[in-house]
């Protein structure tokens, strides 16, 4: 049998044409860009699929004049298809605590499209190297004001098994909209900063993705429910 054969699995992810990613329109991020696109940067970070995306929108991929670092094989296959081009740095950990670690040391300026919520520890940590981390809002998140109908009946019903998380973001909006849950779902997360954002808001995570990748998640996902 199947491992998660006969299993109800309800999967929180942000959908790129829904309203919970928003694609931001300001000076900052217009004059970031063109910048970019002179040559005032010695590195650009994409931490995300969406980020490359939202470069995708203003500039052609051979006006990237920096070097390229990407967190994460969706995000860097993402900016291959796009780019034609590997992107320069991807840490062997699909995080962006990873990344701070591979990044080299040097001096120069960073930019970093990120989302609204997204915490400050990546640029921290080049600070730290020497670099001048330079980070502008991509896209911000809006947290959904309640779960679809049918995931709102399964987990009052106590019939969800287990809970899936990939990114901090829907662990947010999971818990501002998931109301009535009944029952024990299991809570499994991507990656450690996910997880830890679900602890901080009093969910028990019972495993994590390891590596972090959707394949990841569906055998952490496994050995949740095999226990």
């Amino acid at each position: 049998m199947r491992p998660l054969s006969g299993r109800t699995v309800l999967v929180t992810r942000p959908r790129p044409e829904a309203d919970a990613l928003v694609p931001v329109r300001s000076a900052a991020l217009t004059r970031a860009i063109g910048e970019l696109a002179q040559g005032a940067f010695a590195w650009v970070t994409l931490t995300s699929p969406r980020t490359v995306d939202v470069l995708a929108e203003h500039l052609t991929p051979r006006r990237i004049r920096a070097k390229v670092a990407a967190v994460g094989e969706g995000t860097a296959e993402r900016f291959r298809t796009w780019s034609r081009r590997d992107p320069d740095l991807v840490p062997k950990a699909f995080t962006t605590a990873a990344l701070g670690r591979a990044f080299p040391r040097g001096t120069g300026k960073v930019l970093m499209p990120r989302a609204d919520v997204a915490p400050d520890e990546l640029e921290d940590a080049l600070a730290r190297k020497g670099w001048t981390p330079i980070r502008v809002d991509a896209y911000r998140t809006r947290i959904p004001r309640s779960l679809p109908s049918e995931a709102r009946a399964a987990l009052r019903s106590g019939g969800v098994d287990a809970v899936t998380f990939t990114s901090a973001s829907t662990v947010r909006g999971f818990v501002h909209a998931m109301g009535v849950v009944r029952g024990n779902p299991k809570v499994v997360c991507i990656g450690p900063v996910t997880a830890r954002e679900a602890r901080e808001h009093g969910l028990r995570v019972h495993a994590v993705a390891k590596p972090h990748t959707v394949d990841g998640l569906v055998g952490a996902l496994e050995r949740a429910l095999a226990r």
